[in-house]
């Protein structure tokens, strides 16, 4: 124990931690299907994707680490309406980390934990495997502390290793706010537009990967881009959907 720390503060502090694992998972993931049932969701390059579902040929998405909140909602939606697949995330081994895999869980994401930037090699095989038994995973490329919007080399890694190709996956939201958090994480508000955007498919060669990052890091950036600008532009019918 730390000099000067008193036994019943850190009880204390134990304590809430213990409660806020067991209900803020649950109490955020109600609240993330209550404000979905709100929104006016957009989807583009569905087209792009559905073939790849159809077929059960693997995918790795990646998604920048301020725009992950809608995402295992999305991955639920679209499995109801699309006939998506299930898709398995990373979650760093933080107490941060445990929050996220178990909000995830709520949604039925899969989890494998650890990091693709830092130490993450068995997190990384543990990935691979689960796309050569042909499921899609999804990496935050730039989680879990950044740089904000900087490609790390874990996405490139299970790319080239198991010739699934990445699918970046660009999030935005209007109105909404941004959180004055080191990623500018987004929280759309109700009854927002949000728009998901799926870029086109990019194969890694393993002889290419440096190249690969910058290529990954200018599709998701204009991914991300494009669906800030739909979320923000006039607004259409509810429910309106783009493939």
């Amino acid at each position: 124990m730390l000099a000067g720390t008193r036994p019943g503060v850190r009880r204390t502090e134990t304590g809430w931690r213990r409660v806020s694992l067991a209900i803020g998972p649950a109490l955020g993931a109600i609240a993330v299907r209550v404000l979905g049932g709100t929104l006016r969701v957009e989807l583009e390059g569905v087209a792009t994707v559905r073939p790849f579902w159809e077929q059960r040929r693997p995918l790795i998405y990646a998604i920048w680490h301020g725009r992950m909140l809608m995402a295992p909602w999305l991955n639920a939606r679209l499995r109801r309406t699309d006939r998506a697949r299930r898709v398995i995330g990373l979650a760093s081994r933080s107490g941060d980390g445990e929050l996220v895999a178990r909000y995830a869980a709520k949604f039925d994401v899969g989890v494998i934990r650890g990091s693709s930037s830092r130490g993450g090699a068995a997190a990384v095989r543990a990935l691979a495997d689960a796309v050569r038994a042909g499921d899609d995973v999804v990496i935050v490329p730039d989680g879990p502390r950044g740089p904000a919007r900087r490609v790390a080399p874990g996405v490139v890694a299970l790319a080239a290793m198991t010739g699934a190709p990445v699918i970046p996956l660009g999030i935005g939201a209007s109105p909404s706010r941004i959180l004055k958090t080191w990623d500018r994480f987004l929280i759309p508000a109700p009854f927002a537009r949000v728009a998901f955007v799926f870029a086109a498919p990019i194969t890694v060669d393993d002889g290419d990967r440096d190249a690969a990052v910058t290529v990954i890091e200018h599709a998701l950036d204009e991914a991300t881009e494009l669906a800030d600008a739909m979320a923000a532009r006039a607004r259409r019918p509810s429910g309106t959907t783009r493939e």
